[in-house]
């Protein structure tokens, strides 16, 4: 899951306009049924297409599924896991101290960080912005600042 960027108020009735992208990206289609999960000690509210629990897990089709460690599959979706379709090899990100214990977080320098990015572009010229920053441990719009600097 990714931070989008976008920001909704909620309207007099309560309710919120779902942009175009995430609503075309994710396949929502108009009079669908979305399915609301909420953490109230986080805050977290979040969003899923409805499924009866009789579709893929990965990709929703409802032929030719197969039960799998409490999920159902679909054919083709195994078949592409087995011919590792569409995977990409990731580094490990690093792990990160508990930032309970940290009051401010640690800046590297420019020079520093524009050096690992030439690195991982290099290594990883398919990933995107968002994994660039999370192996970085920085945000996505300090990503975008070093790029500009390539």
């Amino acid at each position: 899951m990714k931070r989008t960027g976008m920001t909704r108020s909620l309207d007099s009735l309560g309710r919120i306009v779902i942009p175009i992208e995430i609503r075309a990206n994710m396949g929502i289609e108009i009079n669908e049924l979305l399915v609301f999960y909420a953490d109230i000690e986080t805050g977290f509210i979040g969003l899923e297409k409805y499924s009866n629990g009789n579709s893929c897990k990965l990709c929703n089709a409802i032929q030719d599924l197969s039960y799998f460690k409490g999920s159902l599959l679909c054919k083709q979706c195994i078949l592409n896991m087995k011919g590792n379709v569409g995977v990409t090899s990731t580094p490990v990100p690093a792990v990160k101290e508990n930032p309970v214990y940290k009051k401010h977080k640690a800046h590297r320098p420019t020079l520093q960080l524009l050096k690992s990015l030439r690195e991982l572009m290099r290594e990883h010229p398919e990933a995107k912005q968002s994994e660039y920053a999370e192996w970085l441990g920085v945000s996505q719009s300090r990503i975008s600042q070093i790029k500009k600097l390539l």
